[in-house]
């Protein structure tokens, strides 16, 4: 049986805003196991931002259980948190977060930086091949502000493998991309999800359910269906048959 990665048990946050009280999640529960592929899908307002900083270990829950690779986070002060974040969750974010000015080695060495036990030559080796895994072997040393967004995205990918995570926390890792480029991003969630890697990728276009493993659908804090895809698309059957812009 696949190892269980998550698991989330009646999960409520409120937050207080002036004399109200917003309930962002109302009592999720789900678990996800090692190799799932999950998209988790909401409009504005469903509690699907909520969910992802509770999953990332960046927000805490008001009540509620979070278990992330068998270890408890609730009660956990910050820099336990911080320690959790940095080794076992890979993030990829929209709008990439990469240090300006700086090389892609540089980018995706930097979590490796907080972590004592892994020497400098060991941390480039490891920087230099998860670069050339996403596809940019060419482009180690190249700036962020010399590539294209889907080459950026690729670093931000890059540095998410980088620690060995035990997840990839994806938050709208296509939004920012042409539709040719987020095919070719998907492609290689896609390749990284037969490798084993579990993915959550957070989303609020529909259409990616169709390329994951399984769909989590949320709507004013509570999940509304949790579906499994026995018949997932391939993005590199679309990227292929996608035009190419020949527009300078």
């Amino acid at each position: 049986m696949a190892k269980e990665i998550i698991k989330i048990e009646n999960l409520k946050r409120y937050f207080k805003v002036g004399d109200e009280t917003v309930k962002a999640l109302r009592g999720v529960s789900f678990s996800i196991y090692e190799g799932e592929f999950v998209t988790i899908m909401g409009t504005s307002g469903s509690g699907k931002s909520t969910l992802l900083n509770t999953l990332g270990c960046l927000d805490t829950p008001t009540s509620g259980e979070y278990y992330l690779d068998g270890i408890a986070v609730k009660g956990m002060g910050k820099n336990e948190r911080a320690r959790i974040r940095n080794r076992k969750i890979g993030f990829i974010f929209q709008n990439y977060n990469l240090l300006p000015k700086t090389t892609a080695l540089e980018n995706v060495e930097l979590p490796l930086l907080y972590n004592s036990s892994v020497s400098a030559k060991e941390r480039t080796e490891r920087a230099e091949r998860c670069l050339r895994e996403v596809g940019l072997g060419e482009r180690i040393y190249h700036k962020s502000n010399q590539m294209s967004g889907g080459q950026q995205q690729r670093v931000a990918i890059a540095r998410a493998l980088v620690n060995n995570p035990v997840i990839i926390l994806a938050d709208e890792a296509t939004g920012n991309l042409d539709t040719r480029t987020s095919f070719s991003i998907l492609t290689l969630f896609q390749r990284l999800h037969r490798e084993g890697k579990t993915i959550i990728f957070v989303t609020h276009n529909p259409e990616l359910a169709l390329y994951s493993s399984r769909n989590i659908m949320l709507r004013d804090g509570r999940i509304v269906s949790d579906e499994y895809n026995n018949e997932i698309k391939s993005a590199e059957e679309v990227y292929r048959n996608l035009p190419v812009d020949t527009e300078q």
